[in-house]
């Protein structure tokens, strides 16, 4: 049986039938399972990444979000995101001519690409390019490179904590073209107050115009998820009046729980999360 046990001390359990891949790499434990409602199931360090049967609602939500809401998006940066599941939402989009994806850890691209082939799919299309280095120094010299950069990072700890502070957030937003987006996953709002709102002030630090948007994902802590869609030149609020809804509706037919009514809906977050933003 696996668990996970939360900071607020609740957490969940998965029924698990075996053990498929386990290894240390040089930055964490890596272990896939089988188990046997969920489908294949990736943990870091003992904490859940992702599973076949719901990592639907994680992946959709980082990409098509930001993708439709940029006018033309080409080429997309995504930092992390090991496991293939955001490279592979985001070449569901026309226009997407290049995507580079930089995750720090070799053994997690591998092995799921051995172990969750339904998730790590397109790892290998010809639009994509893997780099395997970390971020924090890959992002440093990328200058106007592109129009939406996915942060599908792990929590503010171990390889993933130096993605969590106001120089690499610089760094990233100086990556970008005009009209460009970032989108960074944002912790629970429920389970992670502290880590989010420290987020939220650090990234309102850097860029002009913050806004997170929120969803279910029901193996993540408190089965409630938050993003934050950030941008210097893309108005959050007028942006989303205007859907460019024959582009929402030319992807919904391809995922399980994106929409063209979710572009705006997404964004009505509960007022404790609105709270937890503004630094309160």
């Amino acid at each position: 049986m696996y668990h996970e046990i939360n900071p607020k001390h609740y957490g969940i359990a998965i029924e698990r039938e075996e053990t498929l891949f386990k290894d240390k790499s040089q930055f964490q434990d890596v272990e896939i399972f089988k188990s046997k409602g969920m489908g294949n199931v990736l943990t870091l360090d003992g904490l859940m990444m992702t599973t076949e049967a719901d990592e639907f609602f994680y992946h959709e939500m980082i990409a098509h979000i930001p993708l439709i809401a940029h006018k033309n998006p080409q080429t997309v940066l995504v930092i992390g995101g090991g496991d293939g599941g955001t490279v592979r939402e985001v070449l569901k989009h026309k226009s997407v001519k290049s995507v580079d994806m930089c995750e720090i850890d070799g053994m997690v691209i591998e092995a799921s690409k051995k172990f969750l082939p339904t998730i790590s799919c397109k790892l290998e299309d010809e639009k994509v390019k893997v780099y395997v280095e970390d971020a924090i120094e890959f992002i440093k010299d990328k200058k106007n490179c592109y129009d939406v950069v996915l942060i599908d990072s792990t929590d503010p700890m171990g390889p993933g904590e130096g993605l969590f502070t106001e120089e690499f957030y610089t760094n990233v937003k100086n990556s970008l073209r005009e009209g460009g987006i970032v989108v960074p996953q944002s912790e629970s709002p429920f389970v992670n107050v502290n880590e989010m709102r420290k987020m939220y002030i650090l990234l309102k630090k850097v860029f002009k115009n913050v806004a997170p948007y929120c969803g279910p994902i029901p193996t993540y802590p408190g089965g409630y998820w938050s993003w934050a869609f950030c941008s210097d030149d893309v108005d959050v609020p007028h942006c989303h009046k205007k859907v460019d809804k024959e582009r929402a509706d030319e992807i919904a037919p391809l995922c399980k729980i994106y929409n063209a009514r979710m572009q705006t809906a997404v964004f009505d977050v509960p007022n404790f999360v609105k709270e937890i933003v503004a630094g309160e």
